[in-house]
């Protein structure tokens, strides 16, 4: 059976509504089972890049340092996903939010989500809701326009 070109295009803005910092959220939980290697919270600290320096030093970065990297970047993009005038704006924020639910309730109640790692990632999602929402609401006021 084929898809309508409708379909597709519904297919395509549900997925443009989930949010991408499940992405890192996704990779943490992964990372807890053992299936980057060793599992718990020891593989944060596993090295994944080490690099010589000019100056003499050696630059390491860890896998919780990567996930960090991966997050920010990840932000930057649902910001400007922010910036978007549709009606599925609106079903965006409220997914954020509830990634941000998620990751607090998980933070709280899951004794290997205790780290700074997640606490970053959660902040980031945290500023993902926030600044979604108060972009959106500035966009929102520019597109009204006054009957003078």
């Amino acid at each position: 059976m084929r898809l309508s070109r409708m379909t597709t295009g519904a297919c395509v803005q549900m997925i443009a509504a989930i949010p991408l910092l499940i992405l890192p959220f996704a990779l943490y939980n992964i990372a807890m089972t053992g299936v980057f290697g060793g599992g718990g919270i020891a593989v944060l600290d596993s090295q994944v890049l080490s690099l010589s320096m000019l100056s003499g030093a050696t630059w390491t970065m860890s896998f919780g340092d990567l996930l960090i990297v991966i997050a920010l970047a990840l932000l930057f993009v649902e910001i400007l996903k922010a910036t978007r005038t549709s009606s599925k704006t609106l079903m965006d924020h409220l997914l954020s939010m509830v990634l941000f639910i998620v990751f607090l309730v998980e933070f709280l109640l899951v004794g290997s989500a205790a780290t700074q790692i997640f606490f970053i990632l959660m902040m980031i999602s945290f500023i993902d809701v926030i600044a979604g929402f108060s972009v959106s609401m500035r966009t929102a006021g520019r597109d009204v326009s006054i009957g003078l």
